[in-house]
């Protein structure tokens, strides 16, 4: 097992209530569902703001993703974390918004989230 360093954050209740539930179901540590977060592969640097008068300490870094404007169907599925399969057939069937080009579709990023919204 790696050397583990503590760590001490204080989290407001429903964030620490939504991080409870998520150790419950996906059955692993706070620890290491907070270590899954934080890779090389995805840093960057947040800062956090606080509405209150207390010190807050500390940094967390991670690279967002920040998909473009239009999206194919491999990225629209990637993005909604679904397979391309399931991204045609909505498409095909209409109910999912998007354009042909040749065989091909594309999907316009705002046009998506604002379908996701209705839903």
């Amino acid at each position: 097992m790696p050397t583990r360093k503590p760590l001490y954050v204080r989290l407001p209740e429903p964030e620490a209530l939504r991080l409870d539930e998520a150790a419950h179901r996906l059955r692993r540590s706070k620890q290491d569902l907070v270590a899954s977060l934080i890779t090389l592969d995805n840093l960057r640097r947040v800062t956090v703001e606080t509405s209150g008068d207390g010190l807050t300490v500390g940094h967390a870094e991670f690279r967002p993703f920040s998909p473009p404007d239009v999206l194919t169907g491999d990225e629209l599925a990637s993005w909604l974390q679904t397979d391309a399969e399931t991204i045609s057939k909505l498409a095909d069937d209409g109910e999912l918004p998007g354009r042909k080009l040749g065989d091909e579709w594309r999907f316009a990023r705002d046009a998506v989230l604002d379908w996701l919204a209705r839903r």
